[in-house]
Order: structure tokens, then C-alpha cells, then sequence
């Protein structure tokens, strides 16, 4: 592969640049690699991405060294990228943000060696109205994606109950993610006290393994289940994004059957992916995480539900649990809690 190159990519052209430089020292992993993966892994991926505000995570001089987050598109962009103007309090104006629509617009976007792709949980056009629930499963040492499979457990055992239907995906870096698909009308004064709730009811119901506090210091041994991506400022590494790990590992989307597996035998291995891994997970499999595009869901109607009160609404979801669940009655709410005549045990 030359050191760079101008390519026709769907009737734009792009010129490629510094593709033999090495953005993973340690794996040998080129940006003109990092390139063809986001080409490759496109068609899977673009759905997930366009239309929603996208904030990039450059590399320019490999995952070792110095990065920066860009919200607001380069002036240079080609004529042909897509931005949605996002108003930003903070900044008090306005912030372009990039819609990765298409493939020319993914491949330059790697071109930028953006390894990280973060984009918004709502789309540009009602950036108030998310369209999924999300949960980040993030371990604190010495726990780590065994523990985090058993808290991901228990996390759909809740949406069991209530009839939803819930997606893991791992982080690519130490944890995993669960994505609840929404696609009806809410907000973020729903989503995200709902969230805290929820998160709440597992620390109070599994406190030597869950917290739901962001104090570093309490995260010992622990899983945070982060409730605050949930928030119209936040964004959440995007499923088939590269991380810019020690190895170019993929946030990946994986099958309820393979994180009960890591459970069972106690490997977090088994569901870390490499980027030609999951080139061919994907040809295999399709996209995991379709149905995060369509599937339309809402949350239960509880006390505290848009009011932003995650006190009431943990009261209704504890009251929620002494009632008959609409699906799978042997992982409702009351199955993630020990017997009482029994010890709890450490996962």
C-alpha cells in the first residue's frame, strides 16, 4: 500500500493519506488498516450511525500518544459531508457535527485517524427524543467482564419483566454494554431518572457486586452500571467503533448465549474481538444489533416516570417486582435477588 492515494468511493473522490503510518505500535496496525476495516465493516455500521450528531476521537499519531475529541466539523470538510447544527449551551452557539450517512463519509472520517466514533443516542433532527436506553457496564479492578456478564444478566432479567427486549454489545475495552431499543416518543428526563433507578435497584439489591455512585473509589472489586450516558450531552462508543487499545479491539455487539458463556467459564476472552474478527463475525452473523434501528418499545408506566425522580421511580420498579412479569417468569426482578434463607455469594 502506497503512503497515499485518491479513490472513487461511490462517485466522491477522497484523497488517503499517511496509510502506512502505524496508529497501533504494539499490533503493527497501520491507519491504511484502519481505513479498510471502516470501509469493510461499513454496511453494518453506517445504519447505526447516520443521521445522529457524530464526535470523533482522533489519533493523528497512533493510540500511545496524544488524542482529541472534535465536535464541530472541520472547515475543510468536502463539500459533500453532511453536519447537523447542534446548539451547545456551553459554548453558547452553535456546533456543526458531522452525520456519517454514507460510506465516502465514513472513510473520511478514518482518514482523519478518528479511531473512535461516538455518536449521539438521538438523532440530529430530535436531538431531545433518544431512541434507545443505554447501560455501561464498566468493572473496577480486580472484577472485570466475568462480573460484568453476571450484572448484564441480572440488567435483562429486569426488561425481561417487563416484556422488553435488551442487546449487549461489549465496550472493545473492558466492560460491556446493554442497549434497551426504544424508536417511540420520550425523552431524556424519562430515560435518564429511569436509568438511575434501575441502577440503583441492583446496588440495593446486589451491593457486594454493583454500584451505581461514579466515586472512583467505590468501584473496588465492583461493576459501575452507569445510568448517566443516558444524557442528550453525552455520547456512547459507537458498536462495530475500533478503541484505541493496545490492539485495535472493536466494540462489539455479541449474543446473549456468549455472555452467559463467560459467565459459565469464567473467561472474559471470549468475547474480546479484534477488527478482522469482527469483519467475519459480521459476514457470519449479519448486524447483531439491528433491531436497535427499528424495534419499537416503551418504557413501563411507573410512579416518578418523567418527573425526574429516581427515588419514586426505584419504588415502583421494586413494587413492579412483586407483580407477574410478561415474559420469562423464571428472570423476572425477584430472580436477581438471593433466597433469603440463602448466603449470598461473591461472582
Amino acid at each position: 500500500m502506497s503512503e497515499s492515494s485518491t479513490v472513487e468511493i461511490q462517485g466522491k473522490h477522497l484523497k488517503l493519506t499517511n496509510l502506512e503510518k502505524v496508529l497501533y505500535p504494539a499490533a503493527g496496525f497501520t491507519k491504511g488498516q484502519v481505513i479498510d476495516y471502516y470501509a469493510r465493516i461499513a454496511p453494518v455500521l453506517v445504519p447505526h450511525l447516520a443521521g445522529r450528531p457524530l464526535t470523533l476521537k482522533r489519533y493523528p499519531n497512533g493510540v500511545d500518544q496524544q488524542f482529541f475529541f472534535e465536535k464541530n466539523a472541520t472547515i475543510h470538510r468536502p463539500p459533500w459531508v453532511k453536519t447537523a447544527p447542534i446548539w451547545s449551551e456551553g459554548n453558547n452557539r452553535n456546533v456543526n457535527y458531522i452525520l456519517a450517512n454514507d460510506l465516502p463519509t465514513l472513510v473520511w472520517v478514518a482518514n482523519l485517524a478518528a479511531i473512535e466514533l461516538h455518536p449521539s443516542l438521538s438523532l440530529a433532527k430530535k436531538i431531545e427524543s433518544p431512541t434507545m436506553l443505554v447501560f455501561d457496564l464498566d468493572p473496577g479492578a480486580p472484577a472485570n467482564m466475568v462480573q460484568c456478564a453476571q450484572v448484564g444478566i441480572w440488567l435483562r432479567a429486569i426488561f425481561d419483566h417487563f416484556g422488553l427486549q435488551s442487546f449487549p454489545k461489549t465496550s472493545g475495552s473492558k466492560g460491556l454494554q446493554l442497549y434497551v431499543p426504544l424508536n417511540t416518543p420520550t425523552s431524556y428526563d424519562i430515560t435518564k431518572p429511569f436509568a438511575h433507578a434501575l441502577a440503583r435497584v441492583l446496588e440495593n439489591d446486589h451491593r457486594d457486586l454493583v454500584v451505581s455512585d461514579m466515586k472512583k473509589s467505590l468501584r473496588i472489586g465492583k461493576v459501575l452500571v452507569d445510568w448517566s450516558q443516558n444524557d442528550e450531552h453525552k455520547t456512547t462508543i459507537a458498536v462495530y467503533s475500533l478503541r484505541a487499545r493496545e490492539r485495535p479491539t472493536v466494540s462489539t455487539p455479541v449474543k446473549w448465549e456468549e455472555v452467559e458463556q463467560v459467565l459459565k467459564k469464567k473467561d472474559p476472552s471470549l468475547v474480546v474481538f479484534e477488527a478482522n474478527q469482527v469483519l467475519d463475525r459480521a459476514e457470519k452473523l449479519g448486524d447483531l444489533f439491528e433491531p436497535l434501528l427499528k424495534l419499537k418499545q416503551k418504557l413501563p408506566s411507573l410512579p416518578g416516570v418523567g418527573k425526574g425522580a429516581p427515588e419514586a421511580i426505584a419504588a415502583g420498579l421494586e413494587l413492579a417486582a412483586q407483580a407477574e412479569p410478561r415474559t420469562r417468569k423464571k428472570t423476572a426482578i425477584a430472580a436477581t435477588r438471593p433466597a433469603a434463607s440463602k448466603k449470598r455469594r461473591k461472582v
